[in-house]
């Protein structure tokens, strides 16, 4: 992560629509107090304050005005918020996509900590798990972020998995342009029986296994104990996924950990200082009543 100037007072905040649940004030409250750093966190969710997603750059400009150090960025706002920095991290640009923005000055720059966090959280997770030939389930933003995590961890072959294939193409297109020619191919779901024969893992990257969205984004079956599989769910912890794949003696991430390291180079941007990783893993875990895995 990029540092600056150590902070002693931050005014943050979390933009998005249904964030009410979010344990990300939490968690920056919680580890500013313990590194001594006086910190405020409001959640900003634009259906209360009645603001439309492409409304999202007058929040922040109403941040930048009011003080704040910094903002994180969520669904449905993180490509549209683009529009309104001034500058981006070479990653944001890449991924197309800006979850964290910082107030630097006059300027406004966005950040993508979602990939990141999915990074640190497969190497502590899953260190020694064979990444010759991995599917992800899902294009969208986050099945994008996991994508440029997967490829710089070193996975060899990336198929990226969709319904909406036209979606899936574009991914892998723009993932072979950054990380070179065939690391990344496109499917449809009908191949899934075919992938997963020869898969190492899977990683799942859609909303079906959330709270409001139960069940499984692919067939039971497909899932077999020679897999590792990682889930960004996180909320319920344990998704129908990780439960299914833990039964049949599969290695398992769940969403936790990725929940957590997102935060953990988010704070340091916010901030100037390093948090401890640990620290905040564990208060997650006392948040939601269970340990992460990895």
């Amino acid at each position: 992560m990029a540092s600056r100037e150590p902070h002693e007072r931050v005014l943050a905040g979390l933009v998005g629509a249904g964030i009410g649940a979010s344990l990300t004030p939490a968690m920056h409250e919680r580890e500013a107090a313990r590194l001594g750093i006086r910190c405020w966190y409001q959640s900003l969710d634009i259906g209360d304050l009645g603001i439309a997603p492409a409304e999202v750059g007058s929040v922040v400009d109403a941040a930048r005005r009011t003080g704040f150090t910094g903002l994180n960025i969520t669904h449905p706002c993180k490509q549209l918020v683009m529009r309104h920095l001034d500058e981006m991290s070479d990653d944001a640009r890449a991924l197309g996509a800006v979850n964290t923005v910082v107030f630097d000055g006059p300027n406004v720059v966005g950040h993508n900590t979602d990939w990141s966090g999915f990074a640190h959280a497969f190497a502590r997770g899953l260190p020694d798990v064979d990444t010759n030939q991995v599917v992800l389930l899902g294009a969208g933003g986050a099945g994008t972020a996991v994508a440029h995590a997967l490829l710089t961890l070193g996975c060899d072959r990336l198929t990226v998995v969709d319904a909406d294939h036209g979606r899936a193409a574009e991914l892998a297109a723009a993932l072979c342009a950054r990380a070179g020619s065939g690391r990344a191919v496109a499917a449809g779901t009908d191949r899934l029986p075919a992938l997963l024969r020869d898969a190492d893992g899977l990683v799942h990257a859609t909303p079906t296994g959330m709270a409001a969205r139960p069940g499984l984004a692919l067939p039971a079956d497909l899932v077999a104990e020679r897999h590792w599989v990682a889930d960004i769910v996180y909320r319920p912890l344990e998704t129908e996924l990780v439960r299914l794949a833990r039964r049949r003696g599969c290695r398992t991430l769940d969403g936790g950990a990725m929940a957590v390291f997102q935060a953990v180079d988010a704070f340091e941007l916010f901030t100037g200082i390093a948090p401890d990783a640990e620290r905040m893993l564990a208060h997650f875990a006392e948040l939601v009543g269970a340990p992460t895995t990895g």
